[in-house]
């Protein structure tokens, strides 16, 4: 599901520079680590900080954001 939302926010365009820009990572960076459930859950952390894009997310992968968040607990549990 991390990995869906991740895919998701890449293809726009203004939402993944905003997120390259403020966690300094590369495309190539979140490619690498896209197996990596730390980076996933990290990921997840950050749309949790940017509702609008947790929200779009959720709605653009066909889930809801608490189903999201409840993914990002449990990569954190494989960490």
């Amino acid at each position: 599901m991390a990995l869906m939302a991740l895919s998701w926010l890449l293809g726009d365009g203004e939402r993944a520079d905003r997120l390259l820009s403020l966690t300094g990572m590369t495309v190539d960076d979140l490619r690498q680590g896209a197996s990596n459930p730390r980076i996933l859950a990290e990921f997840v952390r950050y749309l949790e900080g940017h509702e609008a894009d947790l929200v779009a997310a959720a709605d653009a992968i066909g889930t809801s954001p608490p189903a999201l968040v409840n993914a990002r607990i449990e990569l954190e549990r494989q960490t």
